[in-house]
């Protein structure tokens, strides 16, 4: 099968979903906090648009177990969200792992694992109202 026959993933979309155990409580939070609104809504579900890339935001019983990072957003100047997102009541984690720890918040990441040529990267991570660990990343040219 090749990539370009039309019967595998590499000419889809990528089409993220975040669970949320209340959705309103969801919808105020990237609202009121993110300065997010839908672009479409629908029962169960929220649908968002970043930077041309949608996301989805849907009612759940289950929860993210908050281990890891389903979504993140890559920013020119990481200093400035962090801070604004602070402004507005975000909580950063400090993490501090093998080869990995943040200082107020942003840490630096040897190598880009998303490669895009650069060295590295600069990240800092944040927990939405449901519990779903969100990450901001800056590459290090």
């Amino acid at each position: 099968m090749n990539a370009d026959d039309g019967n595998t993933l590499a000419g889809a979309r990528v089409a993220t979903r975040l669970p949320a155990q209340d959705l309103d409580r969801a919808r105020r939070f990237y609202s009121e906090v993110l300065g997010l609104e839908p672009v479409d809504e629908r029962p169960g579900g929220l649908l968002y648009r970043c930077g041309g890339v949608d996301f989805a935001v849907f009612q759940s019983r289950g929860a993210s177990p908050g281990t890891f990072t389903p979504m993140g957003w890559e920013v020119d100047d990481i200093e400035a969200i962090v801070s604004e997102l602070r402004r507005r009541g975000v909580m950063f984690e400090e993490v501090v792992l093998p080869g990995l720890r943040t200082v107020d918040g942003i840490g630096e990441i040897e190598g880009n694992y998303p490669s895009k040529g650069a060295r590295g990267e600069r990240g800092a991570w944040f927990r939405d109202s449901e519990g779903n660990l969100l990450g901001i990343g800056e590459p290090i040219a």
